[in-house]
């Protein structure tokens, strides 16, 4: 009888896992929701502001300083395609208590009030 169960348990598992299989192509620039970092020192300012090249159909997202281990490291900028009826707020590095957090740029349909949402987001701190 264990034998059988044992069976019956790689049975299901072979079966369903080709199911898990995802294939796909393409590039695209994904940002998932992460805890948010309180950060005591500032970034530093950033870097010359290179030229950018006006392109139909695309906004420049500027570059930014993110904070990796115990450092600040810089990002470089990137076109994002428009999106019909929106606009895009940058974002930035805002003052939160004795530290600095980084809000996240968004699209933000047209003629919306910029109202403050709450950000539910778990606050990891790196103060020492």
């Amino acid at each position: 009888m264990r034998g059988l169960n044992k069976l019956a348990i790689a049975l299901i598992a072979t079966t369903t896992l080709g199911a898990c299989v995802v294939r796909g192509s393409g590039h695209a620039r994904v940002w998932v929701p992460g805890p948010v970092v309180v950060v005591e020192q500032p970034p530093p300012p950033p870097p010359p502001r290179r030229t950018v090249v006006i392109r139909p159909g695309y906004i420049w997202i500027e570059g930014r300083y993110h904070w990796s281990g115990n450092r600040y490291v810089w990002r470089d900028g990137y076109y994002e395609r428009e999106r019909a009826g929106h606009h895009y707020r940058p974002g930035r590095w805002q003052r939160q208590g004795r530290g600095h957090v980084w809000v996240e740029g968004k699209w933000e349909a047209r003629g919306r009030a910029h109202g403050h949402t709450r950000d539910r987001r778990k606050v990891r701190d790196h103060r020492r």
